[in-house]
C-alpha cells in the first residue's frame, strides 16, 4: 500500500531538495504534483483540497522560503499534514468496560470481517493476555458460522456453539449470557455483510447495537476499495456510529486513497492494517509511522516491535556467538532464513527501511522474495545432516541430488552455496576483529575495500 503515491511523491521532493533556493512558483509547482499524486491514489477530492491548502499556507512562509534548508522544510510540513490527517497518533483499542467489553464488526462482504475478527481475538489473547469469546451472527452466508468456529480453534480462543434457526440478535443475546457465566473478558460479535450497503443491513446490525452495547464498533474495510470507501465509511458512521477502521488487504496493489480518506471523513481513527490471511499478519496503526513510510523514511520502530514478537531470542543469541567465533556453516544459514520467514512479508519489512525506495530497482535485479527464501530452505533441508556442516563435501553427484530432492536447478545449489561462502568469509572476518572492532571499523571492515557485500542475495 502507497507503493505508488510515495514513488510519486519521493520523486517531487528529489527535485525540491536538489534547488539551494525556493521561490513560491517552485513551491506552487511541486503541490501541484502533490495534489495529483494524490487524487490517483484514490484519495477523495475533499481531503485533497483541504490536505493541499493547508500545506500551502505553511510552505510559502517566509521561514520556508528563506530556510537553509527549504526542500526539506517542505518535506517536513508534507509529513507533519500528513500524520494529521492520518490522525496525529495510533489509538489502542477501548477495554475500559465491566467485563465483558463487546466489540462489534461491521463492513460489507467479502471485506475481510471474520478472519480480522480472528486476528483481534488472537492479539487480546496473546498481547493483552484477555479470555476472548468470539461469536458468529452472520446466518446467511454459507458455512460462516463454522468458518469462524476454525478460526477461534487456530488463534486458541472461545467461539460461541452454533444453533441453527437462531437469527442474529438472539445470537448476540446468548454470546453475552455465555460470556458472563464463563468469565469471558472480551466478546466479538462478527456480523453479517452484503455485497452493498443497503437498509436491511444497516437495520440488523443496529437492532444488534441496541443490544450488546459495544464498546467498540469496528468497520472493516478492504484498502482496495479506493473512493468508495468514503461512501462506505460514511454511511456506518451516520447509521451506526463506528468507533473505529480496520483496513483490511494493505499488502495488495492498494493505493492507499482509502486509508487518508476513511480517517479524515469520519474523524474516527484507523486502529488496525490487515495483510494476508495469517492470524499474526494484524499491525496496531501508528500515523506517524505511516506517514514516514510514505514519504520513505522508513519505520524502524515497527521492525524492531515485529521482530521482538516474531525471533526466537535464544536461537539469535545462539547465533550470534556462533558468528563471534568465525562460525558459520549451512545450519546456520537455514537458521537465519527460518528466522526471516517468521517475520512475515518480506516484501513489507523491506519497506520499513529508510531509503529502500531509492534501491528498488536494485532489489529487485536481485530478486529478494519470499518464495526466494523458502526455495533456499528446501535446497538445505535437501543436504544431509552431514553436508550442511561441512558444505565443502557437496560436489556435482550431490549437487544434482540437492537440486532434484528440492524442486530446484543445480544453478540454484550454487547460488545458494556462494551465497553461504560470502557470508562465511564474514563470519570469520567477524571472529577476527570482535566486537571492539567492528564498532571501531562499522560495516566496511566486513565489506573489505572494493568488495561485495556478503549479505547480498544473488
Amino acid at each position: 500500500m502507497f507503493e505508488s503515491l510515495s514513488d510519486k511523491l519521493g520523486q517531487t521532493f528529489e527535485r525540491l531538495k536538489r534547488k539551494a533556493a525556493l521561490s513560491e512558483d517552485d513551491v506552487g509547482e511541486a503541490l501541484r504534483e502533490v495534489r495529483i499524486a494524490l487524487l490517483e491514489a484514490d484519495v477523495a477530492l475533499p481531503v485533497v483540497k483541504d490536505f493541499v491548502a493547508k500545506v500551502k499556507e505553511r510552505a510559502i512562509g517566509q521561514d520556508v522560503i528563506r530556510s537553509i534548508t527549504p526542500g526539506q522544510m517542505v518535506v517536513k510540513i508534507v509529513h507533519d499534514h500528513l500524520v494529521e490527517t492520518l490522525g496525529s497518533q495510533g489509538v489502542e483499542l477501548n477495554l475500559n468496560a465491566t467485563p465483558p467489553a463487546v466489540l462489534l464488526m461491521v463492513g460489507l462482504q467479502g471485506s475481510g470481517k471474520t478472519t480480522t475478527s480472528a486476528k483481534i481475538a488472537r492479539r487480546l489473547k496473546t498481547i493483552d493476555k484477555k479470555k476472548v469469546l468470539l461469536a458468529s451472527l452472520d446466518v446467511y452466508r454459507p458455512a460462516a458460522q463454522e468458518q469462524l468456529a476454525i478460526l477461534a480453534l487456530q488463534a486458541e480462543v472461545g467461539s460461541l456453539p452454533v444453533l441453527a434457526g437462531q437469527m442474529p440478535v438472539d445470537i448476540a443475546k446468548r454470546a453475552l449470557v455465555n460470556a458472563r457465566l464463563e468469565g469471558y473478558d472480551v466478546v466479538i460479535l462478527d456480523t453479517a455483510g452484503r455485497l452493498h450497503i443497503d437498509e436491511a443491513l444497516m437495520d440488523e446490525v443496529a437492532k444488534v447495537r441496541d443490544v450488546a452495547k459495544p464498546i467498540e464498533t469496528l468497520l472493516v474495510a478492504d484498502a482496495m476499495t479506493g473512493q468508495d470507501a468514503v461512501t462506505l465509511a460514511q454511511s456506518f458512521n451516520e447509521k451506526i456510529g463506528i468507533t473505529g477502521i480496520v483496513l483490511t488487504r494493505v499488502d495488495g496493489d492498494a493505493r492507499g486513497g482509502a486509508a487518508l480518506s476513511m480517517r479524515a471523513v469520519t474523524g474516527q481513527p484507523i486502529k488496525f492494517l490487515g495483510a494476508g490471511e495469517k492470524l499474526d499478519a494484524l499491525e496496531v496503526f501508528h500515523p506517524d509511522r505511516i506517514a514516514g513510510r510514505i514519504l520513505g523514511m522508513g519505520d524502524v520502530v515497527s521492525l524492531v516491535e515485529k521482530a521482538a514478537q516474531n525471533l526466537d531470542q535464544a536461537e539469535a543469541e545462539k547465533m550470534a556467538a556462533r558468528a563471534m567465533k568465525g562460525k558459520f556453516d549451512l545450519e546456520d544459514l537455514a537458521g537465519q532464513l527460518k528466522q526471516m520467514r517468521k517475520m512475515g512479508d518480506l516484501k513489507g519489512m523491506l519497506g520499513m527501511l529508510p531509503g529502500v525506495g531509492k534501491i528498488k530497482d536494485k532489489i529487485a535485479e536481485a530478486k529478494i522474495d519470499d518464495k526466494t527464501i523458502a526455495r533456499q530452505e528446501a535446497i538445505i533441508l535437501s543436504m544431509t545432516p552431514k553436508e550442511r556442516r561441512n558444505p565443502d563435501l557437496i560436489k556435482a553427484s550431490r549437487k544434482q541430488r540437492i537440486a532434484k530432492g528440492s524442486g530446484s536447478s543445480v544453478q540454484d545449489v550454487n547460488k545458494l552455496l556462494k551465497q553461504h561462502q560470502q557470508m562465511a568469509d564474514a563470519m570469520k572476518k567477524l571472529g577476527k576483529l570482535g566486537q571492539k572492532g567492528l564498532k571501531r571499523h562499522g560495516m566496511s571492515a566486513l565489506m573489505g575495500r572494493g568488495g561485495s557485500n556478503p549479505f547480498q542475495f544473488h
